[in-house]
């Protein structure tokens, strides 16, 4: 079985807590796409984590966990994260690392911050995590594989290659220091000798995966709306963050049996672009600062999520791109403390009522349809059982999936591990 856990909307919906839950009974767990430029909190019996590379199944001593080779690897970032959560007494951590992982170099991380700073006004919201000079690297042929810090002969004609290129565009472009060859390898030694103890052959594991009838889990970074090709480009990340992509990221030969869409009871996201169901003043700093465990702040970041009604026009579009079998709603619990509950149902654009999630500069002109459903009034925190909630939590989530046209299996009403409630 394949089950991909992948975001509907912008990201930050709880996909860790979700992966974190199904873990328990996963044989594997795989990170297949993006790096340490998101993150996913995971609250459980060892405290908070913030997993930025590290899947979310790290915790559970029977699951093997996958860095795939679809993962931008900031390996001092890998490092460091395995040392935070051992720190914590997590013991047994089953952790391999596709030898076909591309390297986020240090360059990367420079060329994402300089090119921010020269872009002023007009910059895109990055973390500064060196994703689209990574992608770009990738794409062009000219990034570093895990494998390839094996052969030192290699790594140094490749070196020589991209050298020119890289000074060309640091001394008259960005007005900075050139790299050094020495410098460059240096770090690459460095990495090669703490990485070799996690390197894996990853088709052959999941080949054989596959034929025992493993259990695998695909646990997705960001969410549908910002990939590159079907998300509100170019306010996007630089790998697909799509549920198809999952097999490809991942070195499986199958693509999934089980589709897994998470989404918040409302709408939340970090970085620039449209976001139409957006609140403001007052009422987004209310949602925002009871918004989950520590609030609605970018778990890579600590920036303010903006935050909003939900959005059935982009979350039912999220889900289609996602080809879900199945959603789960996260934080229904935040909404507690409103008398009434704002629902973001169509778009207005020029004049008509639109159904249909449009093109960036379309999604500039458009403004919400808004339905209102009465709140319950009430912490709903400890409810464990589905039928105890209040009707008018229930009937919210009911009015959700009739817009969303997928079932909502599991609802969460708090951040732990057992704060889920299955549905149906």
């Amino acid at each position: 079985m394949i089950k991909a856990i992948v975001g509907a909307n912008w990201g930050d919906e709880g996909k860790g807590k979700i992966t974190d839950y199904l873990a328990t009974h996963a044989d594997i767990v795989v990170r297949f796409q993006g790096g340490n430029n998101a993150g996913h909190t995971i609250i459980n019996e060892y405290g908070k984590s913030a997993l930025h590379l590290l899947p979310s199944g790290i915790f559970n001593p029977n699951t093997l966990n996958v860095i795939g080779n679809g993962v931008a690897l900031n390996i001092p970032s890998l490092l460091e994260e395995l040392e935070s959560i051992k720190a914590k007494g997590v013991e047994n951590v089953k952790l391999v690392v596709s030898d076909r992982a591309q390297i986020v170099m240090p360059y990367h991380i420079l060329f994402d911050e300089l090119e921010e700073k020269r872009l002023e006004k007009a910059q895109f919201g990055s973390t500064k995590s060196g994703m689209a000079p990574f992608y770009s690297d990738k794409y062009a042929k000219i990034g570093f594989q895990v494998n390839e810090l094996f052969d030192e002969k290699w790594l140094e004609e490749k070196i020589d290659r991209i050298l020119p290129a890289k000074n060309t565009l640091l001394v008259h472009l960005y007005h900075a220091e050139p790299l050094s060859k020495e410098n460059l390898l240096n770090t690459l030694h460095e990495y090669r000798d703490a990485i070799a103890p996690y390197v894996c052959d990853t088709v052959k594991l999941f080949k054989d995966a596959v034929i025992e009838n493993k259990e695998i889990l695909l646990e997705g970074q960001l969410g549908t709306l910002r990939d590159p090709d079907f998300g509100i480009y170019p306010y996007s990340t630089s790998s697909n963050t799509i549920s198809s992509y999952g097999p490809i990221g991942s070195g499986l030969a199958k693509g999934c049996d089980n589709v897994v869409a998470v989404t918040k009871a409302y709408s939340s996201c970090v970085g620039a672009g449209p976001f139409v169901s957006e609140f403001f003043d007052q009422d987004a700093h209310e949602l925002r600062i009871r918004g989950g465990d520590a609030g609605e702040f970018g778990a890579k970041t600590g920036r303010p999520r903006r935050v909003g009604a939900f959005d059935c026009v982009a979350t039912r579009y999220g889900v289609q791109i996602q080809s879900a079998t199945e959603v789960v709603m996260t934080n229904l619990d935040v909404l507690g403390y409103l008398d009434e509950i704002p629902v973001c149902v169509a778009y207005k654009h020029n004049g008509e009522i639109i159904y249909d999630f449009c093109n960036t500069q379309q999604l500039y002109e458009c403004t919400p349809v808004i339905e209102t459903l009465p709140g319950w009034k009430c912490d709903i925190r400890d409810i464990t059982d589905y039928h105890d909630l209040p009707k008018e939590a229930k009937n919210y989530v009911d009015f959700i999936e009739k817009h969303i046209g997928v079932t909502i299996s599991m609802v969460s009403n708090g951040p732990k591990r057992n704060q889920i409630m299955k549905r149906k």
